[in-house]
Order: structure tokens, then C-alpha cells, then sequence
């Protein structure tokens, strides 16, 4: 499976982003479960679910930083 692209994750609402970053925390979570007891065979996977979550909590910063008042 791909990374996520990032224009993918902007079309996204904010309860789709919620959605999907709490699935994307339950694949992590599970992902390194699957290393502890050395059934992962696919490694790299943990890496890109790690960026996936980086890229929707950019994007979530983002917007509650541009929907704040301006001081």
C-alpha cells in the first residue's frame, strides 16, 4: 500500500481526517505488535503509516491555526 498523497488527505473533511487518523493510530499500534512477536514481514509499512499520521496532523495544525483569530 502507497503512502497517502497529500492533496488526497486536503480534500478530506475534518471528521474524515479524524477518522482517518485514528485507523491509521490502530494500524500503527498493530503493525508493532506484529514486529514484537515477529510476524511483520513488511517493514517498511510501519514507516509509511508513521509519515501518514505526520501528514494528517499537519494538515488538521493547519487548519485550526488559519480557523484561529488573528491576534
Amino acid at each position: 500500500m502507497a503512502a497517502t498523497k497529500i492533496g488526497d488527505i486536503r480534500a478530506k473533511t475534518p471528521d474524515e481526517l479524524n477518522t482517518m487518523l485514528l485507523d491509521l493510530r490502530k494500524e500503527q499500534f498493530n503493525l508493532r505488535f506484529q514486529r514484537a512477536t515477529g510476524q511483520l514481514e513488511a517493514l517498511s509499512r510501519i514507516k509509511q503509516v508513521r509519515r501518514d499520521i505526520a501528514r494528517v496532523k499537519t494538515i488538521i495544525g493547519e487548519r485550526a491555526q488559519s480557523a484561529a483569530p488573528k491576534a
